[in-house]
């Protein structure tokens, strides 16, 4: 049941962004009309404080971050029927929720909202709450992120998105703050014009979900194109990469800066495919700076191991201190990658400690990888607020 539910418009993010004529084209008109929907943010969030006259039925869940949230006074829901049938019986739109363990600003809204006893007395009362860890239901997070990025512009976590009872999404963003602020409006702000819209403009709303949901499908009508790429999209791609490309600090565009290998990779390969060429010396050098600049910054943990999530400034000086897995392994992948060609030792020495980054404090010993350490650390003596929280922001050794 709930699979043919998602797939009456399960659909790839990727595909979906690169088509922004058609996101324009399909979605301006919906959304203007919907004249309070909010704006994302780039920040990611979630919350491991937990309150104990509180337990909602997240308590019988597996997942960590399902669990981090079954003390809230939000009256939580798992990704089911049971949540489904409640929003049709009640006739009241889903609020979707959707992060993940490691997360930091999901720690930070689920302390800022989803603690608040007001806040979670306004969401109890108007909506059906279903929170989701993306680890868990990636097709889920794909779904609705997909949905996030087309009609905003960007995604993150956590999500926040609000659904018809039918699970068709009307309202997205990601991370809000408890009042306005960062040029946003508050959560609170948020939920009330939320409420009202759906109560005052219910068919209105319901037919833009079924639009948007269509507009989504034709989006992925076209089948992909067989065959090898024509040298023309490579160069096109190449060039696109150059113009958003920082020469003195190295990565692209402004801040935050994301370490962003695949990128890296392709202009690896881009390189290889005609090393005489002076775009493939042009592709080469982007991405040996841009691997010294990571190297050399803040964004790589010069103490344990390894790179965290992101620079938030342009010189990746200051790290967003979450280390993902995919991002070891894929940033290993790239550093061999240019050691290979330059034969530079400090190419092959980075990915050597990638690797044992990963060997040491991302394996289990039961099997397997983690997938993701925390941004927040334990607060050691003389860091953070001891009197205050068990954990803050930060790697400290």
């Amino acid at each position: 049941m709930i699979a043919e539910r998602l797939v009456s418009f399960v659909i790839r993010a990727s595909s979906l962004i690169s088509h922004p004529s058609f996101v324009i084209r399909h979605f301006r008109g919906a959304f203007l009309t919907l004249t309070w929907l909010v704006t994302s943010s780039d920040t990611f969030a979630e919350s491991t404080s937990a309150r104990a006259e509180h337990t909602n039925r997240l308590a019988h869940e597996k997942s960590p971050y399902l669990l981090q949230h079954a003390h809230n006074p939000v009256d939580w829901y798992p990704w089911g029927e049971e949540a489904f049938a409640k929003a049709r019986r009640e006739n009241k739109a889903i609020f979707l929720s959707v992060g993940y363990s490691t997360c930091h600003w999901c720690h930070v809204m689920a302390h800022e909202s989803f603690e608040n006893e007001e806040v979670a007395a306004i969401m109890n009362r108007d909506f059906v709450n279903i929170k989701v860890d993306r680890e868990e239901r990636p097709d889920v997070d794909r779904v609705y992120m997909t949905f996030v990025q087309a009609t905003t512009g960007g995604g993150g976590w956590p999500m926040s998105v609000w659904l018809t009872p039918d699970l068709k999404p009307f309202v997205g963003g990601t991370y809000f703050p408890p009042e306005d602020r960062y040029g946003q409006p508050g959560f609170k702000k948020v939920l009330e014009r939320v409420a009202t819209a759906w109560k005052e403009n219910h068919d209105k709303i319901v037919e833009q979900g079924a639009q948007i949901v269509a507009a989504l499908r034709e989006s992925q009508s076209t089948a992909a194109g067989e065959g090898k790429l024509d040298a023309k999209v490579l160069d096109a791609a190449y060039k696109q990469l150059d113009r958003s490309y920082d020469p003195k600090e190295g990565g692209f565009g402004n801040a935050p800066k994301f370490p962003r290998p695949v990128t890296l990779n392709f202009l690896s390969r881009f390189y290889a495919r005609d090393p005489e060429s002076d775009a493939g010396k042009q592709a080469l050098e982007m991405a040996r700076l841009t691997l010294r600049k990571m190297a050399a910054g803040g964004m790589h943990d010069h103490i344990g191991g390894g790179f965290h999530r992101y620079s938030v400034d342009r010189y990746w000086h200051v790290p967003h201190f979450e280390k993902m897995l995919y991002d070891q392994a894929q940033l290993a992948v790239a550093y061999l990658d240019a050691y290979q060609i330059t034969r530079d030792r400090q190419y092959e020495a980075v990915a050597r400690d990638i690797l044992d980054y990963v060997g040491r404090d991302m394996t289990s010993k039961e099997g397997g990888f983690f997938s993701a350490e925390d941004a927040d650390s334990p607060v050691v003596a003389g860091i953070g607020d001891a009197g205050t929280s068990k954990t803050a922001e930060g790697a400290f050794y």
